[in-house]
């Protein structure tokens, strides 16, 4: 019933062809929640680690989980963001766990995300793009400097570790001292943070819509970038990101 509502929609949301995937962990929290627990922290308990999650708790024959289903839970079950699901069935009472997974990338794959952002950057560099209303001419492209990575994984890993999002480190460092710190000498420094994107094309879309971050990655005096994030491995969901723009001495 699920697959096929998903498939071809319902309430006035238009259907969506990804599949829904039975999780473990949500079955059991689909367990923990009829026993009681809340829906957010039957799912923290379980271990799926999610971005959103929607719930359905109904007893009744088929027709009445089916009006039920479509009443309340139309909207998450055709958003292709909400992939997992999880059941309980005890007699005639049906509990339905949706969710959307935390999906940011795994440490490991850094080398592919950072040159992912960074073709996205210098595509837009190579275009010209408009900041707010001010529209930045074509720029020649940014290198990837290993100095600029280590100064924006150093915040990263700081905002992470710390559980802050600012450009101030916890030490009160500035980006430019983090710059100076990681060996590039600099005639001038800027800085771009993210905090949630789950992927290259999510975050320099969100920069490229703010006109201060946009700024920076249209400045054609910034010749290098350092791209870097840090993601959490446990507990609550967080991925921050960190880019450091430089023109050399």
């Amino acid at each position: 019933m699920l697959q096929q509502l998903r498939t071809h929609g319902c309430s006035g949301h238009a259907g969506t062809a990804a599949p829904l995937r039975v999780s473990a962990e949500l079955n059991a929290a689909a367990v923990q929640w009829s026993h009681g627990r809340s829906l957010r922290s039957a799912i923290a308990a379980s271990g799926y680690r999610e971005d959103q999650s929607a719930g359905l708790h109904v007893s009744g024959s088929a027709v009445a989980v089916r009006d039920a289903i479509v009443e309340r839970l139309c909207r998450m079950l055709t958003d292709a963001a909400f992939r997992d699901t999880g059941l309980l069935q005890r007699g005639q009472d049906l509990w339905i766990v949706l969710a959307a997974p935390f999906a940011a990338p795994a440490p490991g794959a850094a080398a592919s995300v950072s040159d992912d952002v960074l073709q996205l950057v210098n595509a837009a560099r190579r275009q010209g793009h408009v900041c707010g209303s001010v529209r930045y001419p074509p720029a020649s492209p940014l290198r990837l400097s290993e100095p600029l990575t280590r100064a924006a994984q150093s915040h990263a890993d700081d905002m992470l570790s710390k559980g802050y999002f600012e450009h101030a480190g916890s030490d009160g460092s500035t980006p430019a001292q983090r710059v100076a710190a990681s060996g590039y000498r600099y005639r001038r420094v800027g800085e771009n943070i993210a905090l949630g994107p789950e992927s290259a094309q999510e975050v320099v879309r969100g920069w490229l819509a703010s006109p201060g971050h946009c700024q920076n990655i249209m400045d054609a005096t910034f010749l290098d970038i350092g791209i870097a994030y840090a993601v959490s491995s446990s507990g609550q969901p967080r991925i921050y990101w960190v880019q450091d723009f430089a023109q050399a001495r």
